[in-house]
């Protein structure tokens, strides 16, 4: 049986590469294919010898780098990958990689992290958040009509759809009137471990952009004067420092096993955006620690309110505080050794079987 790989860009490593990577872990002779690829970035992960990239790889660096401006050609870059002589292609689907075109006899499994947000239900955000305005907005417009377009002819192509939580087979089902099987994100619990003690300070791990909405709880901590500790990097880095008080450090990006301390010995992790899924909560849980949640994503199929952490409802500083300070009082009912059961649902076992079974059924 031969397998190929579909990814739609390899360009940073985030909750998407992880599942892909064990993907090329269980089946580690099949091709990675990808619009673009960074090796300084992700290569340690996934080498060049294994990965095919387009067309779209030839073009200048600092344009790859600003790949955004490449958006037009996406579309034609993915329909030419070739998969010839493939008997299954499993593409992980966040934009564009569900629109391969396969051969007849070829069957195609996509696990979608999320239909294309931007060109749907996150578009009006998207153009705020990148302050699309004047004679960018002129053109952002019949480029997001495009996509759409694109976007719902491309999404009969899979044979099967497997999507990553309730939330976005909800999302699939109303943009891509496709129906779908649920398979949790892999998240490999066996590495952390259960502590019932903490060292009195709240966690942030994440990318640093507007999406993530860590200034929340920039302000939240501000007004407080509680320790946090922001790990990730991104755009929104500057801007946040520059807000945040003395008791909150920001460490940058950190390799897996310094995260694994921090996630170890932290009173509970902060989660202030909306996600599809949310790998870090349950990274978090599988270390017996308690999670703060926006109410609102992926995160409310694997956060228990009361036994495994608290939600707040309106990303504003007073319906975080009150999420915290119930989170806070509620910490004696907090059982790190239950928490950590219910985080090995969520386990790369499971992940593995669920992703047999969808190859053997296709």
């Amino acid at each position: 049986m031969k397998i190929a790989l579909v990814h739609d860009f390899l360009l940073k490593l985030g909750g998407a590469e992880r599942v892909l990577k064990v993907l090329a872990e269980m089946f580690p002779t099949a091709p990675i294919f990808t619009l673009l690829y960074d090796e300084k970035k992700v290569g340690h992960i996934f080498p060049k010898e294994r990965v095919r990239t387009s067309f779209l790889q030839s073009y200048p660096s600092f344009i790859r780098k600003r790949y955004r401006l490449l958006t037009h050609k996406i579309p034609r870059a993915i329909e030419e990958m070739n998969f010839e002589g493939f008997d299954f292609v499993i593409s992980s689907s966040g934009a564009y990689s569900h629109g391969i075109i396969t051969p007849l006899e070829t069957k195609h499994i996509c696990y979608c992290h999320s239909p294309m947000r931007y060109a749907w239900d996150y578009s009006n955000e998207y153009r705020e958040e990148n302050d699309i305005k004047g004679f960018k907005a002129f053109l952002y417009a019949p480029l997001m009509k495009y996509l759409r377009e694109w976007d719902a002819i491309a999404a009969d192509r899979p044979t099967r759809y497997l999507s990553n939580s309730r939330h976005v087979q909800k999302r699939i089902s109303k943009y891509y009137k496709m129906e779908s099987d649920i398979v949790y994100p892999p998240v490999d619990t066996e590495k952390f471990r259960a502590k019932e003690e903490h060292s009195n300070y709240f966690l942030i791990v994440s990318t640093l952009t507007p999406y993530k909405k860590i200034d929340l709880a920039v302000q939240l901590f501000n007004k407080i004067g509680r320790k946090l500790i922001v790990i990730g990097d991104g755009p929104q880095r500057e801007y946040l420092e520059s807000i945040a008080g003395d008791n909150i450090d920001f460490l940058g990006f950190k390799d897996d096993e310094t995260v694994k301390e921090y996630m170890e010995n932290c009173r509970a992790l902060i989660f202030p955006g909306e996600e599809d899924f949310g790998i870090t909560p349950v990274e978090a849980m599988a270390c017996g620690k308690p999670v703060l949640a926006y109410g609102k994503g992926g995160v409310t199929e694997s956060v228990i309110s009361g036994k495994t952490g608290e939600f707040f409802f309106e990303q504003t500083v007073e319906s975080m505080e009150d999420g915290l300070a119930r989170l806070m009082y509620n910490e004696k009912f907090y059982l790190p050794h239950t928490i950590r059961r219910h985080a090995q649902i969520f386990s790369r076992e499971i992940f593995e079987k669920k992703i047999k079974h969808a190859l053997r059924m296709c």
